[in-house]
Parts: structure tokens; C-alpha cells; sequence
């Protein structure tokens, strides 16, 4: 039998919260530091690895945490999400996202269909559409192919996907699946939207509407303009627009889309990349065989999470380790480090992904609790970083938590060598001697030389960024996020923070207003 209990009232958490802090820098020093590397590391899925030897952890603080695991039943818990129960219970929704990617338990039947079935159904449905466009079946009123693909989406209907075009598009060029060139509209600021159509040919562009119920407000402000471009262009908005939303919307059999393709509310915004949301702009983008590819990686990735072993589990020993910092040793802050360009939106998603997920002051039955919960996400790749915000991750008072993200090989191919070493070299040079320079530190008698160390990091490396790595990335950060949940015993699944605003903006445009917000409003000239 399930049980949901605050952190704090565990019996395991107790114990870790007594067991002797690691002093990181002597015990990443010398010989003692590669016996670590070597020790300290998890196999993931697609040839990738989770190694955590600069993370304040040894034997004592590890068993410490296999037990915190098995009190909190996170593999049950996973178990039981996975299988159809109602773990979103703040909207009391079920929670399927992986099973976009595969089925990992038990069928689940929800609105009287097989979810598994309508996940697939709605990527063969995306599939062939694609193809048609690709083919030139499939096309503008001039009987023209449509060259770019522009998705028109907030929050989760961008982030992710956007963050995955931006990972795969060199991949793609590289490996001659390169389709469509995608763009992409979020903000309902009119700058945003007008950058991006003076950029393309409006007249061979497709553009992917997405929105769950059909009114987010943004997305169809941003989608009146588009069609007005449409219109000014001589156009009909009709034989260029696509629909991802739910069977429900007002948008799913309206005449003003070439096609519809379906989600549910049983996939969170945040966590629909592997769903429609992504699947058509990435399809119609790179193929429909490529997002195939990132389905499966992110399937295989989700089977490890499944083991009940802990030290086997890279996600659930990520979660772990990073409850451990944030509610035993006090780091507030994770830092988000990936030394690939390809992945230069990767922390931006993942800030959504994390602090829409666990940032709530209350547990899952609406009572505050009385522990810091999800930490504040941010992130740069790397070697870019290095010369912005490193300053204060090396030196200053605060110790950020750090997850950094490095490949053996870049996604071109080809590299060039200077001063004896190639540009892909110097950048895995410069991730590994980070993560040292952060562990280890360096002692100066000047002051303003010195580094106390003690920084704790882990890394995931892959051999490059590809569909199928990329795929188990996403998986890594979701799962962990998941069981990071489970311990702080919050709803990982709802967003109530988002809505408080949204709701006074309608009234500010309404001019229902007074006080402060009537204030602020005439400042704004609205």
C-alpha cells in the first residue's frame, strides 16, 4: 500500500540529516578523486553515463539515501503513475506522458480508449502528414512545398520542442534529414511575432497552432496576427494552418486548419515534447523517423527508471542526491550545464520542466510544509558561462548545486586543430577541468586568488547529441524531477502559480480595475 508523507516526517530522512557532511575537496584530491570517478558512475540509456564522484556523497550518505528511497516508495509511486492512478490530484488527472513513448505497465484506459492506442494513432496521423508535405502532396494554394514550419505556442507548446529543434537542426543538416526549417512564436509581444514572419516566405510557410483547450490568450492573439500577415499577403490562412489540441477545443474540427492532431489532459504542457505538441513541428522539421528516434531513446531511459535498485536508477540517485542538497546541506540553487550549443535552450526548458513542477509550498493534500522544496533553475551552456556567471558559482557565498552536460564528439563531424588540440578537445577539456576546479579549489594567500572547493557537481556525457541521446536527456531530467516530487510529497503535475496573473491581466484589459493594478495600468498607457 501506498503511503504519501511529508519528507520531514520519515524516518530515513532523520537519519541521513544525521549522518557526517563529505568534505568534497580532500576527498576528490589525488588518487582519491579517480577511484571516485571511476566508483561513482550509472550507466543510462543510448550509451550515455550519469556520473556524480563531485557530489558530496560517499558510502555512508549513499546507504543513507537507498533508505530515504524505499521509506518514500519512489519506485512504487513510479509504478503506480505509470499503471493509470490519480497522482495529479490537485486537477485529479492521471499523469501518461510516458506513455507517448511506450508502455512500460499495465494498459490504461481513460475516456473510453487504450491511451497507448490514441498516442500512437496520433503519431501515425502526424507522420503521414508529414510525409505528404514533404512529398509536395501536400501543399500551398500554388501548388507549392511549403519550406518552413512555424509553431505558434506558450510554456510547454514552446519551450520543449523549440529547445529540441535547436538540439537536433545541425544533426539533421549533417545527416541529410534536414526537412524544413522551424521557427517558432511565443510571446504575445508583437515584436516577436513580427520578427519572425519578416524572416520567412509566408507564402511557403505551415504553421502549427497549439493550444490544449483552444483560449490560452497568447497563442491565439499570436495567431490573429499571423493570419492577418496571411491575409495582407493575399493568402488564405486556412491552407496554411494545422491544429494541435485536445478533442475537445474549439479548434479541433474547425474548418480554419488544414488538419488537427490530438493531445489530452493527461499531458501536462511542460512535459509534451514526446507528445503532439513536439511530434509535428519536429516531424515536419526533421521527419518523421527522427522523432521516432527521440521516442525511443526517451522509452529506453524511462525502463531505467523503473529499477527498484537505486544505485542502478540514474534518475532516482540524481533526485536523491539532489533532495539531499537542497534539504540537508542547504544549496538553494541548480545550475544547469550543458557544453554543447546544440543544447542552448536545454536549461530554459528544463527551468519550466522544474520550478512549474515543484515549486509549491504546500503537499499534495493542500497543508504547507515546513521544507524548502523545488530549487531555483537556471542555466548557460558551457564555455559561455564560463565567462558570465562562473564568478559567483566559483567564489561566491552561495554554493549552487551544478549538473553539467558534456559529449565526447560534436554533432558536425569535422573539426579543425589549433595550438595542437581541436575545438571539440578544448571544450571537453574545459567541462572536465571545471568540474575539478569546482570540487577541489585552489589555496592562494591572496585572497582574492582563492577557491575554498567544496563546489559539488555531477555530469552526464554522452558520445554525441543525436535523437536517441537526446531522447534519454529529456527522460533524465523529467524522471528526476518526478522522484524529487514524490520526496517532497508535492502535486509535481498541476500549475496553480500561472493562473493568478493571467487572471488579473483580463481584468486589467477589461478595465475592471482599482488601486495598485489601475495604478500600474494607466503607468502602462492600457
Amino acid at each position: 500500500m501506498i503511503t504519501w508523507s511529508n519528507l520531514d516526517t520519515l524516518a530515513s530522512f532523520q537519519e541521513l540529516s544525521k549522518v557526517a557532511h563529505v568534505d568534497l575537496a580532500k576527498t576528490m584530491a589525488g588518487t582519491n578523486g579517480a577511484d571516485r570517478v571511476k566508483k561513482y558512475s550509472i550507466p543510462m540509456a543510448e550509451g550515455s553515463v550519469y556520473n556524480y564522484a563531485a557530489k558530496q556523497v560517499d558510502d555512508d550518505v549513499l546507504a543513507a539515501l537507498v533508505k530515504l528511497a524505499d521509506e518514500a516508495q519512489l519506485a512504487e509511486k513510479f509504478e503506480a503513475l505509470y499503471n493509470g492512478e490519480m497522482v495529479n490530484t490537485g486537477e485529479k488527472r492521471l499523469v501518461l506522458h510516458h506513455m507517448t513513448r511506450g508502455q512500460l505497465g499495465d494498459a490504461v484506459t481513460a475516456d473510453g480508449v487504450d491511451k497507448r492506442s490514441f498516442y500512437v494513432e496520433q503519431q501515425q496521423k502526424i507522420a503521414d502528414f508529414a510525409n505528404k508535405v514533404h512529398a509536395g502532396q501536400i501543399t500551398n494554394a500554388a501548388g507549392e512545398k511549403f519550406t518552413t514550419v512555424v509553431q505558434i505556442g506558450i510554456g510547454g507548446s514552446d519551450l520543449g520542442p523549440r529547445a529540441m529543434y535547436r538540439a537536433l537542426e545541425n544533426w539533421a543538416k549533417k545527416n541529410n534529414t534536414f526537412k524544413m526549417e522551424a521557427k517558432f512564436i511565443s510571446n504575445v509581444d508583437p515584436d516577436d511575432a513580427a520578427a519572425v514572419l519578416n524572416s520567412i516566405d509566408v507564402a511557403h510557410a505551415i504553421f502549427v497552432l497549439v493550444s490544449k483547450s483552444g483560449t490560452t490568450l497568447e497563442t491565439l492573439t499570436n495567431e490573429s496576427f499571423v493570419k492577418n500577415a496571411l491575409k495582407n499577403a493575399g493568402l488564405d490562412a486556412s491552407k496554411h494552418m494545422i491544429a494541435v489540441t485536445s478533442e475537445t477545443s474549439p479548434l479541433a474540427k474547425s474548418e480554419d486548419y488544414l488538419a488537427a492532431f490530438f493531445m489530452d489532459d493527461y499531458i501536462g504542457g511542460r512535459f509534451s515534447s514526446t507528445s503532439a505538441v513536439g511530434g509535428a513541428v519536429l516531424s515536419l522539421a526533421f521527419g518523421p523517423e527522427v522523432f521516432a528516434q527521440f521516442l525511443d531513446g526517451a522509452a529506453a531511459e524511462d525502463k531505467l527508471a523503473q529499477n527498484k535498485d537505486v544505485m542502478k536508477n540514474p534518475e532516482m540517485i540524481d533526485a536523491l542526491i539532489g533532495v539531499y542538497e537542497r534539504n540537508v546541506l542547504g544549496y538553494p540553487s541548480t545550475a544547469v550545464l550543458p557544453y554543447s550549443q546544440a543544447l542552448s535552450r536545454f536549461p530554459a526548458h528544463l527551468q519550466q520542466v522544474d520550478m512549474e513542477s515543484n515549486g509549491k509550498s504546500v503537499n499534495r493534500f493542500g497543508e504547507p510544509v515546513n521544507y524548502p522544496t523545488g530549487p531555483v533553475i537556471f542555466g548557460e551552456p558551457g564555455t559561455n558561462g564560463q565567462h558570465s556567471f562562473y564568478q559567483l558559482l566559483h567564489q561566491g557565498t552561495d554554493i549552487v548545486s551544478l549538473q553539467f552536460v558534456g559529449f565526447k564528439n560534436s554533432q558536425i563531424g569535422s573539426d579543425v586543430v589549433i595550438q595542437d588540440s581541436t575545438s571539440q578537445q578544448k571544450l571537453c577539456a574545459n567541462v572536465a577541468a571545471q568540474i575539478v576546479a569546482f570540487a577541489c579549489g585552489k589555496s592562494d594567500d591572496n585572497r582574492n586568488k582563492n577557491f575554498e572547493g567544496g563546489r559539488p557537481s555531477s555530469i552526464i556525457i554522452g558520445e554525441d547529441v543525436n535523437p536517441k541521446t537526446l531522447g534519454a536527456l529529456l527522460s533524465h531530467f523529467e524522471n528526476k524531477i518526478m522522484f524529487q516530487g514524490f520526496l517532497w510529497n508535492v502535486n509535481s503535475f498541476d500549475q496553480e502559480g500561472v493562473q493568478l496573473g493571467k487572471v488579473l491581466a483580463k481584468r486589467v484589459l477589461a478595465h475592471e480595475t482599482d488601486g495598485a493594478l489601475q495604478v500600474f495600468s494607466d503607468l502602462l498607457n492600457i
